[in-house]
């Protein structure tokens, strides 16, 4: 895959234990995209953002009992979900501090502690036996690893054989033009993303690693809305971000925000495998 930029677990960690509070407070307890079916749905982000979710639980196929590992499991929410929705068992990861005490207050909060649990792992070098899980996914973490391919070498080492992953991730769309390069490029030096990858190279990573009935679809059309209310969000918060990481960079925080929300070079991507 394509490997360009190197944040280590402290850049992510920076990234949302920093603004990512600040986005939480005004975005909601989803951390990520949202789903909508058309241009004429004119859905919350509290609903398009629990889709997105369905939509991955939806193509997990977790059944009740399973076990199931959440890749950059951030605050917990989408677990919950999951919980719920499949009657499963979760164990969240992420290299956040801060986010397993958030996720794991919350599961708690909704008496879910006993079936979702939360602890700081490297998704890169996780602590698993091999074939402990059932089901894993990655929502939205993927493109912040250092090395994708190694964390589905780790995913299809602690998945059992038939075990199903489901992954959706922000990728990049070509052909590249240079004022899309130079977006993509802010995006990866400032938010700590390693790289945005593309389907042909899922598809490659995934083959690499020992996964069958790849299936793969291009979500953008649906979830693209996201990043301009998104930005109109963080437009709200503006002095808060401002605190945090100087006027500056929180003006250009917005601004890239939009302007990555409109260039055809933004992609995203919903994906099923399964471990042979």
């Amino acid at each position: 895959m394509t490997l360009e930029q190197s944040p280590a677990p402290s850049d992510v960690r920076t990234v949302y234990d920093g603004f990512g509070r600040i986005y939480g407070s005004v975005w909601g307890p989803n951390i990520h995209y949202g789903y909508w079916e058309n241009d004429a749905d004119d859905s919350s982000v509290e609903v398009a953002t629990d889709r997105l979710t369905d939509l991955m639980i939806s193509g997990l196929a977790a059944q009740p009992g399973q076990r199931v590992l959440d890749i950059g499991c951030g605050i917990g929410h989408p677990a919950q979900r999951l919980v719920r929705a499949s009657d499963v068992d979760v164990v969240g990861i992420t290299v956040s501090h801060v986010q397993v005490a958030d996720a794991t207050e919350h599961a708690a909060e909704a008496g879910l502690a006993d079936r979702a649990t939360f602890q700081f792992a490297d998704a890169m070098d996780m602590p698993f036996p091999d074939g402990s899980f059932d089901a894993a996914w990655a929502f939205e973490s993927m493109w912040h690893m250092p090395d994708r391919g190694q964390v589905l070498s780790e995913a299809a080492r602690v998945l059992r054989p038939g075990g199903r992953l489901a992954i959706a991730d922000v990728i990049q769309r070509d052909p590249i033009s240079p004022d899309g390069r130079v977006v993509l490029d802010h995006i990866c030096e400032n938010y700590a993303v390693r790289s945005l990858g593309t389907i042909e190279e899922y598809r490659t990573a995934l083959a690499a690693n020992g996964f069958v009935d790849v299936e793969i679809r291009d979500i953008t059309d649906n979830v693209i809305r996201t990043l301009l209310l998104m930005a109109d969000a963080y437009e709200t918060v503006h002095d808060k971000l401002a605190e945090l990481v100087g006027e500056e960079q929180a003006t250009s925080l917005v601004h890239f925000v939009r302007r990555f929300g409109s260039i055809p070079e933004s992609g995203y991507v919903f994906l099923t495998a399964v471990r042979a």
